[in-house]
């Protein structure tokens, strides 16, 4: 069974909406393009990484849109490595409707997204989720996902749509990996899916040595 890997970039109050560009998804959203100004040398690494043995791409319909208009232009150029990468894996889109896919590689999923990804991951070993953010949601509430790869930057903007929205299921992750920063204070995390339910605790608890007069 093949690994669903969601990529996504945030903001230190979880916004990830349009990191990329002010048109990426604007919709009031007077941020967009916010990453730009924070992306160094290291996090660049970091990303293009990340990627490396991505053998299909699973995107929302909008995020789509912006790779289809981008990414089959820019073969040759500064982001060759990643261009000829997206244009040659499969696209699995979630979309509601079932308009033209000009991607080369494109395919709509079914109106059951459970199922269409449970079909990814048997023909495939590891799948990128970009962006994307109400797929993202989807697949967070279904536990329909191996691993998250989170880029927190330090900037905080107070509004636009969240990595973590409030319907988003309770779960446990676990760190795979020692966190790293670079240069202009990005913090790279990764998380895997871990199993059970969230725990309580009591921080007062008398082995814990809290809540005590000394």
């Amino acid at each position: 069974m093949g690994l669903i890997h969601i990529e996504m970039f945030a903001t230190l109050d979880l916004v990830g909406q349009a990191p990329g560009g002010p048109d990426e998804d604007p919709g009031g959203f007077p941020y967009g393009g916010w990453q730009a100004p924070l992306l160094d040398e290291v996090a660049g690494a970091q990303i293009a990484a990340a990627y490396e043995g991505t053998d299909a791409l699973l995107l929302g319909r909008r995020t789509y849109d912006i790779f289809a208009a981008y990414w089959p232009r820019q073969e040759g150029g500064e982001d060759d490595g990643i261009a000829t990468l997206f244009n040659a894996v499969p696209k699995y889109v979630a979309s509601r409707g079932e308009s033209e896919l000009s991607w080369a590689g494109s395919t709509h999923l079914g109106a059951d997204l459970a199922d269409a990804v449970r079909e990814i991951r048997e023909r495939h070993e590891h799948v990128k989720v970009v962006g994307s953010l109400d797929l993202v949601q989807t697949l967070l509430r279904e536990r329909l996902f191996d691993r998250l790869d989170l880029w927190l930057h330090p900037v905080v903007l107070g509004v636009g749509k969240k990595v973590f929205d409030d319907g988003a299921a309770p779960a446990n992750v676990t760190l795979l990996a020692p966190p790293e920063a670079s240069p202009k204070g990005t913090v790279y995390l990764r998380y895997g899916l871990a199993g059970g339910s969230p725990a309580t605790g009591d921080m007062s608890a008398p082995d814990r040595g809290l809540g005590r007069e000394h």
